[in-house]
């Protein structure tokens, strides 16, 4: 069981997995064409179809395709009303997915239910809040996938990786 949210399991590997995927912020894969960090090797390689354009997710009901099945899962929802949308009752627009519609209303009504324990600031998203907490830890959940040296915010470890990535003869890196 995981002692941070609940869930189950069967196998202890899966747990590891879980911590790692889900309450974990370190992301140790980098991408050797943009430097941009990712939790797991799976989220690098997808990430790495938009160095090489790669789309191997097509409509079949036009000539678009996607590099991501979700992509994918939203051009049908949206564009061609195939599958369940949501709807925005304020501003009509759609969403693929019932969470991000009610992120996107908690927007336009200015409902901020999540709220710092060290100043009191209120966020519309938990994601928010968690970003915003950064400045009162000295958690570093972000890694350079070459030294492993970790850092509070994206944009240190993308100005050292450029530095280590010299250090370390890797000269075709573009951030």
């Amino acid at each position: 069981m995981c002692s941070l949210c609940n869930e189950s399991f069967r196998q202890s590997s899966t747990l590891q997995s879980h911590k790692h995927q889900v309450h974990s912020d370190r992301k140790p894969y980098y991408c050797p064409f943009c430097g941009k960090l990712f939790k797991t090797a799976h989220d690098l390689k997808r990430h790495a179809r938009v160095h090489s354009d790669a789309k191997p997710y097509s409509c079949r009901h036009c000539s678009e395709s996607f590099r991501c099945q979700n992509t994918l899962k939203s051009h049908l929802l949206k564009s061609l009303n195939e599958g369940t949308c949501f709807m925005c009752h304020i501003c009509h627009k759609k969403f693929s997915w019932k969470g991000d519609l009610k992120q996107h209303i908690r927007r336009h009504e200015g409902v901020k239910p999540y709220v710092c324990d060290e100043c009191q600031k209120c966020f519309c998203t938990a994601g928010d809040l968690r970003q915003h907490q950064l400045v009162h830890s000295d958690f570093k959940k972000f890694c350079c996938g070459l030294c492993g040296k970790d850092f509070k915010r994206p944009d240190g470890v993308k100005h050292h990786f450029r530095k280590c990535s010299v250090k370390y003869g890797i000269d075709s890196i573009i951030i």
